[in-house]
C-alpha cells in the first residue's frame, strides 16, 4: 500500500484508510469479533489510517477500536470527531462546538480509544452560530496540550476552511465524495489543494452501491442509515441501480471489482485525497484496498465519465432529517 501525506507537515498514512462507522451497526448488525477481524485485515493490507467519531454508536466504534489496539499498540493513525450531540431527555440531535463540550468529548474519546493522543481531531459538524475562529482557538489549545496532532473539519464550505486555516493550519477536511456525490469538486477539493490540506472522502463506494452485490432496501434494519435516504427509496433506487449497472460491467471487463474501480477513480482525482471506505467485512476491505493498485488511463477515465457523469444519481444524498449541519455552498 502506497502512502499519502495527511496534510502539509502531517504523518504519512496509507493511501486508502478505513471508516469505522460500520463498527457501530450503522449499516446493519455487527459484533466486536467481526470488527476486530476487519481491523486485523487492515493491518495485513497495509491500511493504517482509521476514522471514527464519538457519536458512532455513542462511543461503541471507538471502544471496539480501543480494545483492538490495546493488543496491537502503535499500529494505526487514528482520527476521531466531535461536535454532534443528542439531548439525553429528548434524543434530539444538535451541534455544540463550545470549549467545554469539545474538551469533554475529547477526553471521553481518548478514554474509549485507550490512548492519550489522536493524530487528527475533526469538528464533525459546525455549530453555525459560533465563529469558526473561536472553534479553532479551542482546537489549537488541544494541540498545544499534546492531545491532538492536527485539526480537521467535516462537511464544511471552502470559505469556512479558508477562515479556519487563517487562524492555524488545518490538517484535513472530510466530506462525502464518490462517483455519485461530486459536490466537493465545486470548491472544497481545490481549496484543500491550494492550502496543503488533505481531503478525506467518506462513502467513496456510494454507501454500498458500488459493491458486487447491490444493497436490498427491503433488508435494511431500522437503524440502517440508508433506510430513509432518498437515493435508496423508490423510484430513485431502481433508477440508480440501472445507471450503475454499466459501470459494474466495465469493472468486470478490466478484471476489477466495481468497488476497486470506484476507489481507483477517487484516488486519481488528486494526490491529496485519502478515501476512507467503511466496511465491517474483511473481504470487502480487500476489494477496497485493491483499488490502490489500479492504474487508470485516459480512455478508461473518459468511459467512466460517460457512464456516470456528474449528477447522474437520482435523489439527494441526504434526507432533510440527515442534512442539518452540512455547509452547502453552491
Amino acid at each position: 500500500m502506497h502512502k499519502r501525506q495527511l496534510g502539509a507537515g502531517g504523518p504519512m498514512v496509507s493511501a486508502v484508510g478505513l471508516g469505522c462507522w460500520n463498527f457501530s451497526g450503522a449499516y446493519g448488525p455487527t459484533n466486536e469479533a467481526e470488527s476486530h477481524a476487519t481491523l486485523a485485515a487492515a493491518l495485513d493490507l497495509g491500511i493504517d489510517f482509521l476514522d471514527t467519531a464519538n457519536v458512532y454508536g455513542r462511543g461503541l466504534s471507538e471502544q471496539v477500536i480501543g480494545s483492538f489496539i490495546k493488543q496491537n499498540p502503535g499500529k494505526f493513525t487514528i482520527a476521531t470527531k466531535a461536535g454532534i450531540y443528542r439531548d439525553p431527555d429528548t434524543n434530539i440531535r444538535g451541534f455544540n462546538n463550545s470549549p467545554e463540550h469539545l474538551r469533554e468529548a475529547l477526553e471521553q474519546s481518548l478514554k474509549d480509544l485507550g490512548v492519550d493522543h489522536v493524530a487528527l481531531y475533526y469538528i464533525h459538524r459546525r455549530e453555525a452560530e459560533r465563529p469558526i475562529e473561536d472553534v479553532m482557538d479551542t482546537l489549537v489549545r488541544f494541540k498545544e496540550e499534546g492531545k491532538i496532532g492536527g485539526i480537521g473539519f467535516s462537511e464544511i464550505s471552502p470559505s469556512s476552511l479558508r477562515r479556519a486555516h487563517a487562524v492555524h493550519p488545518v490538517m484535513a477536511v472530510q466530506s462525502e465524495y464518490s462517483l455519485w456525490s461530486r459536490m466537493p469538486e465545486l470548491g472544497v477539493i481545490q481549496a484543500c489543494k491550494d492550502l496543503g490540506v488533505a481531503f478525506v472522502p467518506f462513502s467513496p463506494l456510494a454507501r454500498g452501491m458500488f459493491a458486487n452485490q447491490t444493497p436490498d432496501p427491503e433488508m435494511f434494519e431500522d437503524g440502517d442509515f440508508r433506510k430513509n435516504n432518498p437515493r435508496f427509496i423508490e423510484p430513485n433506487f431502481s433508477y440508480n441501480v440501472k445507471a450503475i449497472a454499466p459501470f459494474k460491467q466495465l469493472a468486470a471487463s478490466i478484471g476489477a471489482s466495481p468497488a476497486s474501480l470506484a476507489i481507483a477513480w477517487v484516488l486519481v482525482q488528486g494526490d491529496h485525497l485519502i478515501p476512507i471506505p467503511g466496511t465491517r467485512s474483511a473481504g470487502h476491505l480487500r476489494e477496497d484496498a485493491a483499488g490502490e493498485a489500479i492504474s487508470l488511463n485516459d480512455t478508461t477515465l473518459a468511459e467512466i465519465d460517460q457512464l456516470l457523469p456528474p449528477g447522474f444519481a437520482h435523489g439527494d444524498r441526504y434526507s432533510w432529517a440527515q442534512l442539518p449541519g452540512v455547509e452547502r455552498y453552491c
